[in-house]
């Protein structure tokens, strides 16, 4: 193994441990901080509410004044924690998520074939495109193959998950006789080779969507042979669950037996 190969790798888990560490401590730091005022705040609340229903103060019509305003403030404050709390517990349950899926796939991520990331608030998946194509092609190599069975392997363990397949790009454009018309074009060809894959290795087809980006979602702006490189890649994102999601106003809710469908962006395609 080369020294910038090593480097590369030590490089990839430092960073994938950093992000979960980073943003559990934050989530984490704020969530008690706030939990910890509002605990105060109830305990303020109560104590004014007794003083009042105790009948200490002379002015009557002042003391119910003030009882009825504590209890609605002490009402709103066990709202309000009731909910960071619920928050609270569905960002560890996501963070413990994430970090499952990070140590299922601890080999590829040590070895420099992959990366696990958050990225608004989404859990990807990141294989370089130069492992699994060669330039300008959306056939899979002998190495792009092994290294998406051994992926596929792992996401079948999250059976209840849906899964988009995203291929993209760098800026250069695709110069005839190339078999495709435009970085758009190949990087959906791409994206639907994966997908066959996946399947191809035993995956719900009914749980996966392909997606082509093309050069209009680059991981880093297009300066630099490195970024460029860097930008040439298949993603594979964790979807959420509707369940998941805060309902909207006027919602109708999903039957209960009901597989809950899955957001797909501009330029998917039919699977």
């Amino acid at each position: 193994m080369s020294g910038g190969l090593a480097k590369g790798i030590a490089v990839v888990a430092v960073t994938c441990a950093a992000t979960l560490g980073v943003y559990e401590w934050t989530i984490t730091k704020s969530s008690r901080a706030r939990i910890s005022a509002l605990d105060d705040q109830l305990q303020k609340s109560q104590a004014d509410l007794s003083d009042c229903t105790k009948g200490r103060d002379v002015d009557r019509e002042a003391h119910e004044k003030t009882a009825s305003e504590t209890a609605a403030t002490l009402d709103a404050s066990r709202a309000e924690l009731d909910t960071l709390r619920a928050d609270r517990a569905e960002t560890e349950k996501r963070l413990a998520a994430f970090k499952s899926m990070t140590d299922k796939f601890r080999k590829m991520i040590d070895s420099g074939r992959l990366q696990v990331v958050l990225r608004h608030g989404r859990m990807v998946v990141k294989l370089p495109a130069g492992i699994l194509f060669a330039s300008g092609s959306a056939d899979l190599s002998k190495e792009g193959q092994a290294a998406i069975a051994e992926v596929a392997t792992i996401l079948k363990q999250f059976p209840d998950r849906h899964f988009m397949v995203a291929g993209h790009t760098d800026n250069v454009p695709i110069v005839p006789p190339a078999a495709f018309k435009s970085n758009l074009e190949l990087s959906t060809a791409r994206a639907l080779t994966v997908s066959r894959q996946l399947i191809g290795a035993g995956m719900a087809a009914s749980r996966l969507v392909a997606a082509g980006y093309g050069e209009y979602e680059p991981a880093r702006p297009n300066t630099s042979e490195a970024a460029r490189q860097e930008n040439r890649r298949i993603e594979i994102v964790l979807l959420p669950n509707l369940a998941e999601l805060p309902p909207m106003p006027g919602d109708t809710p999903a039957d209960a037996g009901a597989p809950a469908p899955s957001a797909a962006p501009a330029h998917s395609v039919a699977r």
